[in-house]
């Protein structure tokens, strides 16, 4: 699996597995946990997951897909802002962390901007990296201004990576925020890079695909991971996704491909404020 170096010097692979919407169901459980093994066994050791997911489900759901192989795994998982004060965040990763089955996180990323005061979750989150509880944190949902300010902030200058709505049909960071990251080395990892489904039907992505006998949403995290220090998290429920997800490592989009994706997704030609899902 390529990889690519986190500011720390630590590498973090391109392609994972993201678990939204898992551990929800029972009966989807050995599904999702197999899913995830499979996804393991080809390469795709980074896992995202978050205590909002399932409310802990997920968490539980990846604790028992990496049961006897951790060391294998890239393990990044979130706090709900609602937790995010020095003692919730504290209390927040240890939850998450017996959810997982664990004693330590690779990444724990604040889910997105709330009430408490960032340098609090900040110090909160230096305190779990010295403590030996997380290897590296990092933010989520937060735009260029976000960014700014939490980078002036002593403990924000450790910043691993920011995690965003980013996809063909949501292109407004490359407008500024994904420029300002490339310059910091601080790599963006986009959820939701098939847009929830939504873009596969567009006829310019299911013409590629279909001249590369591929599917659309390969084409798509494709060209996703085409970008400069971009991570792509696709969810991973089942294990024929899971193939298809890491398939997309091979394929080679040609400079007309680019062209036309272009055209049928125009990038921004303005400041476009940070969209979530």
């Amino acid at each position: 699996m390529k990889s690519i170096l986190l500011p720390s010097g630590r590498p973090i692979p391109v392609l994972g597995m993201g678990t939204w919407r898992m551990g929800e169901s029972a009966t989807q459980r050995q599904q999702e946990v197999a899913a995830l093994r499979r996804g393991i066994d080809l390469g795709a050791t980074l896992i995202d997951t978050a205590e909002m997911y399932g409310e802990g489900g997920a968490e539980v759901v990846v604790g028992e897909a990496i049961a006897h192989q951790r060391s294998s795994v890239f393990l990044v998982s979130k706090v709900y802002p609602h937790n995010a004060t020095r003692q919730g965040t504290i209390a927040a990763c240890e939850r998450s962390l017996r959810r997982l089955k664990t004693d330590y996180l690779d990444l724990y990323l604040l889910h997105w901007r709330g009430s408490v005061p960032l340098s609090e979750t900040l110090e909160a989150l230096h305190a779990l990296q010295q403590a030996g509880k997380i290897r590296e944190y990092g933010v989520s949902n937060f735009d260029l201004d976000d960014m700014e300010e939490a980078m002036a902030i002593a403990d924000g200058r450790a910043i691993a990576a920011n995690q965003v709505l980013y996809n063909l049909t949501r292109r407004g960071v490359e407008w500024d925020l994904l420029p300002w990251c490339r310059q910091q080395n601080i790599p963006l990892m986009a959820y939701s890079p098939v847009e929830q489904g939504r873009l596969l039907q567009n006829p310019t992505l299911r013409r590629l695909a279909q001249q590369q006998e591929v599917t659309p949403a390969q084409v798509a995290i494709a060209w996703l991971l085409h970008q400069d220090r971009v991570i792509v998290i696709p969810k991973s429920s089942s294990i024929a996704h899971v193939e298809q997800n890491y398939a997309a490592l091979a394929l080679q989009l040609g400079a007309d491909d680019i062209k036309a994706l272009d055209a049928a997704f125009p990038p921004p030609r303005k400041r476009v404020s940070l969209q979530m899902l």
